[in-house]
């Protein structure tokens, strides 16, 4: 059922932590909050945002039921192309998952279970357009982290054809741009090939839904698991964290692009001349409400639901 913030409620107070005492927290990551249910885990996407890999000290209400319900959309349009570990976001069906009234009104709609997987510590990127990092290489040197690119490229240009820029996950500090070859070396050869493969075939997905709803998808990353030898689509799947919305009517290389994402954010902080460093700058109340919105009209251009 479609959270009523998505259907343009007022969206519930925002959430930075949560506590749920009767269940072992996992982990905490700049976003996410994940706790243990045995061979599963309880994913909540909080409204924390990160920027420049810093978390803000100010929650954008809403956020983490935009997260949560457009991650659930791309995992049930995606299966095709690559399993994923999503099993349910409808909490009070989860037998042994105790949970008081109060917390499952906190948790609904930015919550699924999710199966265990062995992470590979990797962000899988696919870039379909020159922006953000990869601008910022290719007017110094024509690359894009490994990829020779033609000459006379403009920023927000469309590449010849989508490219796979892989970089580190950091847990805290900042994601490092790694060559193809130098992930090889360190997940090995065979496993890259196939995260490079399975990357660019979901872009390519994607980026066809979105032409269909007047979006353009510039870039996404991904994360993988793997249950034995199989891969499977873990995290966040295609939201305005982890990816570059457009809309196509607008688009106009040369320079930065309206969007559907948290680049509104990340504009705002480079306008104060901030470092990228902690701690952040704190948002005024107007940044955080437009914040919400362009979180919330992502879920409905791309889902087409809500509107």
């Amino acid at each position: 059922m479609t959270h009523p913030f998505l259907n343009g409620a007022p969206p519930p107070p925002g959430i930075s932590t949560t506590d749920l005492p009767d269940h072992n927290l996992f982990a905490r990551g700049k976003v996410r909050d994940i706790y243990d249910l045995g061979d599963r885990l309880l994913l909540i996407a909080t409204d924390r945002l990160s920027a420049f890999d810093v978390v803000m000290n100010e929650p954008i209400p809403g956020k983490g039921i935009v997260l949560n319900s457009i991650s659930e959309f791309w995992f049930n349009q995606t299966r095709d192309v690559v399993p994923n570990h999503f099993l349910t976001s409808d909490l009070p069906s989860v037998a042994d998952l105790d949970l008081s009234d109060a917390q499952l009104e906190m948790l609904n709609g930015r919550s699924m279970v999710v199966r265990k997987a062995k992470r590979v510590d990797i962000e899988c990127v696919v870039r379909g357009y020159l922006a953000g990092s990869g601008w910022a290489e290719y007017r110094k040197s024509g690359t894009c982290v490994g990829h020779q690119l033609p000459a006379g490229l403009l920023e927000s240009s469309k590449l010849p054809e989508p490219i796979f820029t892989p970089s580190t996950k950091a847990e805290t500090g900042h994601d490092q741009n790694i060559s193809i070859a130098e992930m090889a070396n360190m997940v090995g050869e065979q496993l890259t090939r196939r995260l490079e493969d399975v990357s660019l075939r979901l872009y390519s997905a994607a980026a066809k839904h979105c032409e269909q709803r007047g979006i353009i998808l510039a870039d996404t990353k991904f994360e993988f698991g793997l249950l034995g030898d199989d891969i499977i689509l873990i995290d966040e799947a295609l939201t305005p964290d982890s990816s570059r919305f457009w809309p196509a009517d607008q688009f106009a290389p040369g320079g930065a692009q309206p969007s559907f994402d948290k680049q509104y954010v990340r504009d705002y902080l480079d306008s104060l001349g901030w470092d990228h460093e902690p701690p952040p700058p704190p948002l005024p109340a107007e940044v955080i409400a437009r914040t919400t919105e362009k979180y919330r009209e992502s879920y409905q251009r791309v889902t087409g639901d809500g509107r």
